[in-house]
């Protein structure tokens, strides 16, 4: 089992604005961008309720958003400009603005850097909501495996079959 940077969105949702430093490689000077892209990946992967004709991939006039084979979607950064299109056209409103700023970092999670230390939105966090750790079975149910590199605690929507 490998350790996993876990967010707890429950923690981080309660701030008022975030204060994460992130140690992006080849930015170090960029503040919350990291954690902006992670964000982002879990409301996609958590929130989005994966409609069957997106109206939000539909009116991106610059296709910087599609839906994966899996049904997530995915925002192709070199070619979305920040108008807020997809954010206004969501009938349910799981795309959220401030998720989707012109200029993004990926996060790379650090990991060419770690070598038994922590990134730095851990440190950062004012709320301790960012930690490095594994998560083993026995918390299945609690946490939600995005990739093999993170995991999130947060309440998911699921869709209810008639």
């Amino acid at each position: 089992m490998s350790k996993r940077l876990v967010i707890d969105m429950y923690v981080c949702d309660e701030c008022d604005e975030c204060t994460v430093k992130c140690d992006y490689l080849y930015q170090p000077e960029i503040t919350d961008h990291g954690m902006r892209d992670l964000r982002e990946r879990v409301a996609y992967l958590l929130t989005c309720r994966r409609c069957e004709e997106p109206s939000c991939v539909a009116a991106c006039k610059f296709e910087a958003l599609e839906r994966g084979s899996d049904g997530i979607l995915r925002r192709h950064n070199m070619r979305c400009v920040s108008c807020k299109c997809c954010s206004q056209a969501c009938p349910f409103g799981t795309i959220y603005p401030e998720l989707t700023p012109f200029y993004a970092v990926r996060c790379d999670y650090c990991l060419q850097k770690l070598n038994g230390g922590e990134p730095a939105c851990i440190s950062t966090c004012a709320k301790k909501a960012i930690s490095y750790r594994e998560v083993d079975q026995s918390e299945a149910d609690k946490f939600h495996i995005v990739n093999e590199y993170l995991a999130v605690r947060a309440p998911t929507w699921s869709k209810k079959e008639a």
